[in-house]
């Protein structure tokens, strides 16, 4: 159990917002309670990201009262409850009290609540029932949250299958939580999450897709990813996937680290994938990646040992991104591209036609050639390029 959770809370930056003192005026602090997140990261020392408020009051209420208050509102989630409030020292998302009457794994029909315990009920584990009143910054704990996350323990709410049949995506949430919260794994839930693996099939692929770029966004996803295979629950979700997949992981985020880059979910995923093109474009369809993480994935499949042997070339054809990723994937090196920026091609197609070329498919054929040589030839400057040029035109 912490010893003084109100003290530790007063500490953390986000609590002495402008934006929340506003709020807790505009609202009336004994109608509402900070919740989640933002609680359970500043009892751990983690950096707070998003804040959320609970309240007993229904979103008409919670609209009319900030716009009285000045406060602008988007109602982001209104069919379900939620308000977000715009500050400039952040956005709050302001929900109030629901209990669910119905679930079926995929989605929840709820209905508006009165008191906080049935509200804390609904949520997924204890460490995220922890509500905070807005003034004094008690702490309500009404499931045993403080002492699991002083032990640095994921525990559901209840019953741990009663839970994840209510929301498959649970059993994702739970190894993401884990992984970043967890010491001892839960063994209740972990048995549950392998029993239940397959109910991850009636997501919606955007969700699962929601969920596994996170798992992928850790600081070293491949433990988690091992621990989800070993139970059943990886495969699922990437059939594609094996152990192998999984140390190929393991080993890129080492050489992430070595060359100091940020986490890339995608250029991990490519990771778990073999590299076949195709194979990737159906794991992005099936996930609904937007068309840009789909792009990326391809590209980043279609790797092999040559791309290697020119990387700057590979820049120039694949963009700065692809290339990086495609040989920290092969185990390259990467200082030719170190802080290189990929050049324009020192020629148009008009100055081909003015020495005399027609303009047509000639002109490009031209374009192309001068272009090879000039990426053969390491990106020499506009000199040498009208140089190829002149080799290349047609000799009267």
């Amino acid at each position: 159990m912490f010893a003084d959770p109100q003290s530790l809370l007063a500490q953390g930056e986000w609590t002495q917002r402008a934006g929340l003192a506003q709020l807790c005026d505009a609202l009336g602090a004994d109608n509402i309670r900070w919740v989640g997140g933002a609680i359970r990261d500043t009892l751990l020392g983690v950096d707070v990201q998003d804040v959320d408020c609970a309240t007993t009051l229904l979103p008409d209420q919670v609209i009319d009262l900030c716009r009285k208050a000045g406060i602008r509102t988007v109602p982001t989630g209104i069919e379900h409850g939620t308000v977000t409030a715009i500050f400039d020292d952040g956005p709050v998302e302001i929900t109030t009290l629901r209990h669910d009457v119905s679930t079926d794994g995929r989605r929840a029909t709820v209905s508006f609540a009165e008191e906080w315990r049935e509200d804390a009920a609904r949520r997924d584990f204890t460490i995220n029932a922890l509500y905070a009143h807005p003034v004094t910054l008690e702490v309500s704990d009404y499931f045993g949250g403080l002492d699991d996350l002083a032990a640095r323990r994921v525990r559901f709410i209840g019953d741990a299958r009663t839970r994840i049949r209510e929301d498959h995506l649970r059993i994702l949430r739970y190894f993401r939580f884990q992984a970043r919260f967890g010491a001892e794994p839960d063994p209740v839930a972990e048995a549950a999450c392998s029993e239940l693996a397959a109910t991850i099939k009636g997501l919606s692929r955007e969700r699962i897709a929601m969920e596994l770029l996170a798992i992928l966004s850790l600081p070293n996803p491949a433990p988690t990813l091992e621990h989800m295979h070993r139970l059943g629950v990886a495969q699922v979700i990437l059939p594609e996937t094996g152990r192998d997949a999984i140390a190929r992981l393991d080993e890129l985020v080492m050489r992430e680290a070595t060359h100091g880059l940020p986490v890339d979910a995608i250029r991990r995923l490519a990771a778990l994938l073999p590299t076949l093109p195709e194979i990737a474009g159906d794991v992005a369809a099936r996930l609904r990646l937007s068309r840009a993480q789909r792009s990326r994935l391809v590209s980043l499949a279609e790797r092999n040992i040559h791309d290697c042997e020119n990387p700057r070339a590979l820049a120039y054809n694949e963009g700065l991104e692809n290339a990086r990723g495609r040989i920290l994937l092969l185990g390259g090196d990467l200082s030719s591209i170190d802080n290189w920026q990929v050049p324009e091609l020192p020629l148009k197609g008009g100055e081909i036609v003015a020495r005399g070329v027609s303009a047509g498919p000639e002109v490009a054929r031209i374009l192309r050639r001068v272009e090879s040589r000039w990426m053969e030839e390491g990106f020499p400057a506009r000199e040498r390029v009208l140089e190829l040029l002149e080799g290349e035109l047609p000799t009267a």
